[in-house]
């Protein structure tokens, strides 16, 4: 028996590609990008798939990427860039297991998702292109989704900022005589 919610809900395993490359510095031997991701991948860590040179690209894990009902705003973000991108996050590898000191931890098709992991500043995240039968598939759960809300235009407040009050002072300053004093009761001094 299926229940009402089981739609609003999607998963598959995805694979992450990583490119090890030449560091550019002496300070850093290789860079590690992640470059693709690998639908329906089975289980690997750091496989090795193509070696050109001293370019290395490797499975570097597969994770289960969600959709979830309530994030079809993200993955349209995703889906609408230029070149239209899942995000891999990789964070540091605790056991030290791993050829780069990183970890696969998730792949997501929410761009709102990216920047939630960017903000911490220790992870890796990169955009990769989505494989078109991977972009068909989010496309159509975000099809069964996404409701466009209409744009509302907010109405001003009637009440005038602008307005200034007279005769009212600092209240921090000390005052010689009532601060609430109306203004046409003061006198002027003539200007002659």
């Amino acid at each position: 028996m299926s229940s009402r919610t089981d739609s609003w809900k999607r998963e598959l395993k995805v694979g992450a590609v990583v490119r090890r490359s030449p560091g550019v510095t002496r300070w850093a031997h290789a860079t590690w990008k992640p470059v693709a991701v690998i639908p329906g991948a089975p289980e690997a860590f750091w496989k090795e798939l193509v070696r050109e040179g001293e370019v290395v690209d490797y499975h570097a894990g597969t994770v289960g990427m969600e959709l979830f009902r309530a994030d079809v705003e993200g993955y349209l973000v995703s889906l609408n860039m230029t070149v239209p991108s899942v995000w891999v996050v990789m964070d540091k590898d605790e056991n030290s297991q791993s050829p780069s000191g990183w970890v696969v931890s998730t792949v997501t098709a929410s761009a709102h998702e990216a920047l939630d992991a960017l903000d911490s500043g220790e992870s890796i995240v990169e955009p990769v292109p989505i494989p078109e039968s991977l972009a068909a598939w989010i496309k159509e759960f975000v099809d069964m989704h996404y409701i466009e809300e209409p744009f509302k235009k907010r109405r001003r407040d009637e009440i005038r900022v602008d307005g200034t009050e007279d005769a009212k002072g600092d209240p921090r300053i000390r005052q010689e005589s009532d601060v609430f004093r109306a203004p046409a009761n003061i006198k002027k001094p003539r200007v002659q």
